[in-house]
């Protein structure tokens, strides 16, 4: 039998439309957010929260600033582990791993921000470390991009991400699946 835990990824308040990166749809999906962890906790699945934390000279994620707190509708509570990061990658310097190996997790259930960075990065990892993985579309946003003159729609560049990890990395589902 697997055991699963939910994995929230930096739902943090720089990504609301007051921090200084904000991204398209973080409201909805927030809103999500709150009820894919209402339910995981719900039915008793572990919910670890990552929280970005730069350094001092970083324009964003600053220490000690509003926009390392987690947004108001994610907030941990006391017995949630949260694993503070300094990297993109959840796992990297961290003790996560260590978290979901102690805990004897099969599965990770991922959500968060930004679908192509810290998402992208936690999800490639724990399938590489061979957790099964699961990630929930409408609870992960991004940004718009920019490559070479060619700018790249929000919308755009987090659909080429679920399909990349659906094609390869993890089964993607929707907030409606995961609480239905």
């Amino acid at each position: 039998m697997s055991k699963s835990a939910l994995l929230v990824i930096d739902l943090q308040n720089e990504y609301l439309p007051t921090g200084k990166l904000p991204l398209a749809g973080i409201e909805q999906a927030a809103e999500n957010a709150g009820k894919v962890i209402a339910k995981a906790r719900q039915e008793g699945t572990q919910v670890i929260h990552v929280q970005h934390i730069a350094n001092a000279e970083s324009p964003i994620f600053v220490p000690n600033s509003n926009g390392i707190e987690f947004q108001d509708t994610v907030k941990p509570q006391t017995d949630e582990n949260v694993v503070i990061k300094n990297q993109i990658n959840a796992f990297l310097n961290t003790n996560l791993k260590e978290i979901l190996d102690t805990n004897e997790v099969t599965e990770l259930v991922v959500i968060g921000s930004m679908s192509h960075m810290c998402v992208d990065a936690a999800v490639r990892a724990a399938s590489d470390f061979g957790y099964k993985v699961k990630v929930i579309h409408d609870v992960c946003t991004t940004l718009d991009l920019e490559f070479n003159g060619v700018k790249v729609p929000a919308s755009h560049v987090h659909a080429t991400l679920m399909a990349a990890f659906e094609f390869a990395y993890a089964q993607v589902i929707s907030t409606e699946d995961y609480i239905g």
